[in-house]
Order: C-alpha cells, then sequence, then structure tokens
C-alpha cells in the first residue's frame, strides 16, 4: 500500500512538475516575441529614416545637377546673345562697306569709258602719225621695227660679250687669289717636324764588355740575333755603341728592343734570343694596334675597322721617300681638315681620308699594284664609304675623281711631301731595290724568310729543312744568284746565303 501511495505521489509531483516547466516555456516564448517584435520596429523605423536621408541627398544632388545644367544654359545664352549681337553690328558693316563698293564701281565704270573713248581716239592719232611717217621715209612700220630690233640685238650681244669677258677674268683672278688663300692658310696652319730617318739604329750600352756577350763564342750570339731579326748588328771600335742596320724601321726596332731585354737579363744564348725575339715581336705588334688606335683617337677619326687600325699603325714602322709615313699622313689629314673647312666640305671624311690614303703601302696584299689602288681596295673590303675609297685611289691619279674630297687629298698629299727636307728620293729607290731583292728570293718554293743586309750586298735565304734539302739549298743559291743577275740592277755584287738549319726537338714529361 505504502509502494502504491509513493508510485502515485511520484507521477502526481512529476506532471505538476511538468505543468510548472510548460508554463515557464510559454511565458519566455512569448517574451521573445515580444522582444522580436520590438526590435523589429527599431530596425523597421532606422530602415524609414535611412531611406529618407537617401531620398533626401538624392533629391538634393539632383536638385543641384539641375542647377548646374541652368547655369551651363544661360551661360550658352548668353554667349549665342552676344553672337548675335556682334553678328548684326557686322552685318550692319557689311551692308555699309558693300553700298560704298557698288558707288566706286558705279564711278570706275564711268571712268574706264572714258578711257575707253581716250584710247579710241588715241589709236586713230597713232595710225594717222604711223601712215605719214610710212609716206615720208618710205618703209612700213613693221620694216622699221625690224630694223630697230635687228639693231638692239647686235647692240645688247656686243655689250653682253663684253660684260661675260669682265665677269670671266674677274672671276679667274679671284679663284686664283682664293685658291692661293686657302693653300696658303692650310699650311701655315699645320707645321710639322720633317726630319728624314736613317737606315741605322744606334744601341747604347754601359760598358764595352757587353759587345763580347753579344757576340757570343764564335759570333754564335751575334749570328743567332741576326737570324731572328733579318738586321745586321755591326759591333765595331765605337765606344758603348753597337749598330743596327736594316731598311726596315720595324725590324730595326724589334732588334732594339731584344737586345735591351738580353743585355738587362743578362742571359744571352741563342735559345734565349729566339724567345725574346717572338716575345719582342708580339709586343710590337700589340704596339702597331695601340698606335693605330691612339693616332685615330688624337685626329678624331672613329668607327674604323681593326684591321684598318692595325694598317695605321703599321705606318710608324714605314718611310716614304725617307719621310716618316704615319707622320705623314697625320699631317695630310690635318691639312685636308682645314682645306675642307675652308671650301665648306665634311671636314671629318676629309681627315679620315687624308689618314687612309697611304694605307696601300703598308699592306703585304697584292704587292704588284700601284698602292693607291690597293688602298683603295682595302678601303672597300673593310667597309668604307665610297667617296673616301674614291679620294684613296685617285690621289695619283690611277682611277677618276668623282667627288669634291679627292682632289683635296691630292693637293694635301703633294702640300706635305714637298716641304723642304721632307722627303729624299734616293733613300726611296735603296729601300725599293732592298724589298724587291727579299721579295724575289722569297717566291722560291720552300723558302720560309729572306732578309737583305749589308745595305744589300748580301741576302740571306732560310729555308725549310723538311723542304729542301743540303743539294737543293746549294741549287737554290745559284737559282737566286743568276736570277738577280738576270732581273735586277745593283751596284757591285750581292752575296747569296742559304741557311738550311735541322732542329730535333722532344720534351721530357
Amino acid at each position: 500500500m505504502d509502494i502504491l501511495i509513493g508510485v502515485v505521489a511520484f507521477f502526481a509531483g512529476g506532471l505538476i512538475t511538468w505543468f510548472i516547466i510548460v508554463k515557464a516555456l510559454n511565458s519566455r516564448a512569448r517574451k521573445i516575441v515580444r522582444d522580436a517584435e520590438a526590435e523589429a520596429e527599431i530596425i523597421k523605423k532606422d530602415k524609414i529614416l535611412q531611406a529618407k536621408d537617401k531620398f533626401l541627398e538624392l533629391k538634393a544632388e539632383h536638385e543641384k545637377e539641375i542647377n548646374n545644367r541652368n547655369a551651363k544654359m544661360l551661360n550658352l545664352e548668353n554667349k549665342l546673345k552676344q553672337k548675335e549681337t556682334a553678328f548684326s553690328q557686322r552685318m550692319e558693316e557689311y551692308q555699309r562697306k558693300k553700298k560704298e563698293v557698288d558707288t566706286i564701281r558705279e564711278n570706275l565704270s564711268t571712268q574706264l569709258e572714258l578711257v575707253e573713248k581716250k584710247s579710241e581716239d588715241l589709236d586713230k592719232m597713232l595710225k594717222q602719225q604711223i601712215s605719214q611717217l610710212e609716206s615720208v621715209s618710205g618703209i612700213s612700220a613693221d620694216e622699221a621695227k625690224d630694223m630697230l630690233m635687228e639693231s638692239l640685238k647686235a647692240e645688247a650681244k656686243t655689250e653682253a660679250m663684253s660684260y661675260i669677258n669682265d665677269i670671266m677674268d674677274e672671276a679667274k683672278i679671284n679663284a686664283n687669289k682664293e685658291a692661293k688663300r686657302i693653300v696658303l692658310n692650310t699650311v701655315q696652319r699645320v707645321a710639322t717636324e720633317t726630319a728624314v730617318e736613317n737606315a741605322v739604329t744606334i744601341f747604347h750600352i754601359d760598358s764595352d764588355e757587353i759587345k763580347g756577350r753579344i757576340i757570343g763564342r764564335e759570333g754564335r750570339n751575334i749570328r743567332a740575333l741576326e737570324a731572328a731579326t733579318g738586321v745586321e748588328i755591326i759591333v765595331d771600335d765605337t765606344p758603348e755603341a753597337i749598330v743596327l742596320s736594316a731598311f726596315d724601321p720595324m725590324r730595326r726596332e724589334i732588334a732594339r728592343l731584344a737586345l735591351h731585354q738580353l743585355v738587362t737579363d743578362g742571359r744571352i744564348h741563342p735559345a734565349r734570343i729566339e724567345e725574346v725575339v717572338n716575345k719582342v715581336k708580339k709586343q710590337v705588334e700589340e704596339e702597331v694596334i695601340e698606335t693605330g688606335k691612339r693616332t685615330a683617337i688624337d685626329l678624331g677619326v672613329h668607327g674604323l675597322h681593326p684591321e684598318l687600325i692595325k694598317l695605321v699603325g703599321k705606318m710608324r714602322y714605314r718611310s716614304s721617300y725617307g719621310q716618316n709615313l704615319l707622320q705623314h699622313s697625320r699631317e695630310t689629314a690635318n691639312l685636308c681638315a682645314i682645306m675642307a673647312s675652308e671650301l665648306g666640305l665634311n671636314t671629318k671624311r676629309a681627315k679620315r681620308a687624308g689618314l687612309l690614303h697611304d694605307i696601300g703601302k703598308v699592306s703585304d696584299e697584292d704587292p704588284e699594284l700601284p698602292h693607291a689602288i690597293l688602298g683603295m681596295k682595302l678601303a672597300e673590303k673593310y667597309k668604307e664609304k665610297p667617296d673616301i675609297c674614291n679620294a684613296i685611289g685617285a690621289h695619283h691619279d690611277e682611277v677618276e675623281m668623282t667627288t669634291m674630297i679627292a682632289p683635296i687629298i691630292q693637293v694635301c698629299d703633294a702640300i706635305s711631301g714637298a716641304r723642304p727636307g721632307a722627303r729624299r728620293e734616293i733613300v726611296e729607290a735603296y729601300i725599293k731595290r732592298l724589298k724587291d731583292l727579299e721579295n724575289l728570293a722569297l717566291n722560291y718554293p720552300g723558302v720560309l724568310k729572306t732578309y737583305a743586309i749589308q745595305a744589300g750586298r748580301e741576302l740571306r735565304v732560310i729555308v725549310g729543312s723538311e723542304k729542301v734539302s743540303d743539294k737543293e739549298a746549294e741549287e737554290l743559291s745559284f737559282d737566286i744568284a743568276k736570277k738577280i743577275q738576270t732581273e735586277m740592277t745593283y751596284p757591285g755584287q750581292v752575296k747569296i746565303t742559304v741557311i738550311r738549319e735541322t732542329r730535333a726537338i722532344n720534351y721530357a714529361k
């Protein structure tokens, strides 16, 4: 019984609790709904206010835009009214001027009629006078006109010929004066030394003891040095000096520098001599390029091909009739620039052509061609301008001059060479004979190098041991001697020495 009462009480308490919870949940739900309705009302009011503000803002912008448009329209209306007023004034002015023009036109018409009438009266009077003159003179008016014209033509022709002759004479006088002025100004503005180079170089030494070391045992050092450089080395009683003799200035310079290095180093023997000479040759080649670059920079000649720069540098070691070729070319370039400036031509082109005009003298290509033609071909090969090439080729009249620069190059070349003491014909002929002597022997097969020494009294021919035997070397010496006798003119006798050297080289590793 107690258990039943407990169960009933439990269920009764749970039911009461459930009612209480349901009531509380309903109360809370109603509160949430009220709060949501209140919040929704607030949001609604905010949105309405925002919409009103946006509307007012848009309305203000619209009104502002309308006001701006109205202002622009008003401004345009004012401008249009001003233009209409100005147009009305111009129309009035036009109408007034038109009336004035019409009045002037009527007056002119009246005056024109009077002039035509008077002209007709004058024509009648002129015809009457002409008829009277014809009856008096016995010739017609056309015949008199022809006679007058012929007389005037003859008189005008005589005066014209006299005037033309006067002008021609004056032009010749002025042209001669102007040409002399330009040449004199050009010569006066370019002053250079005209010292002539010799065929020998003096190598100074500190003491005569070094001479013995340079000569070497049984002369082997001096022979090796002469064979390597192609320069005759004269060791005599001259105190503290050794003479280097060769017609080629580059060979003399190589021999001088090699001797300087050997004497400074102290090791002088054939192997060391060959090593130093080869090293010095490379140094001189680099110096040639540097000289060419420096010359081009000094003269303001830019954009030269590297091979042309090398040829310009080689001019330092060449001479033209005893005159240093680089000095001559620099002088010619400066002369050309001044003369071109006086004549109103391109000074840079003239200076460029003046510098390059003798490059054919230092080139080893095709020695049979005249140096001007060879120089022109080299310039064309290395993409120089046509007017530069023509000026180079025409400066000795081998080709026709087609540009204004060409005669300037010819004249300035002659001016540079014509300075007192600048050139010696005998020296140039001597050097040409020695070059011909070397080239004659160099054409034989197996010949590696040729050197003309002893002022052309001895020709040393170096041959390859693998190409020429001992017997062939003797025959080669005989053949060269015969060819020199038949083809060349020379004083005294020429000694031909053929050198055949065999070397066996191995390396220990």
